[in-house]
């Protein structure tokens, strides 16, 4: 499965803080409990690069994008 492969899984996916001080990144999929911790640094540049790849597909008129 490559980044450009669409996929039939469907995960839950949830984003906050943890009592560490860290941002937890956690995805639930059937017989998947992957919980993601990042310092908020790096929380920030995962969340540049989220907006970036937004704004890359968005500019590729995808389905999803608002036009």
């Amino acid at each position: 499965m490559g980044i450009d492969k669409e996929s039939d899984i469907a995960a839950n996916l949830q984003i906050g803080p943890t009592t560490l001080g860290m941002v937890r990144i956690y995805i639930e999929a059937e017989g998947i409990d992957l919980p993601l911790d990042f310092e908020p640094e790096e929380a920030e540049e995962i969340a540049e690069e989220i907006r970036a790849a937004a704004a890359r597909a968005r500019a590729m008129g995808g389905k999803g994008g608002k036009g």
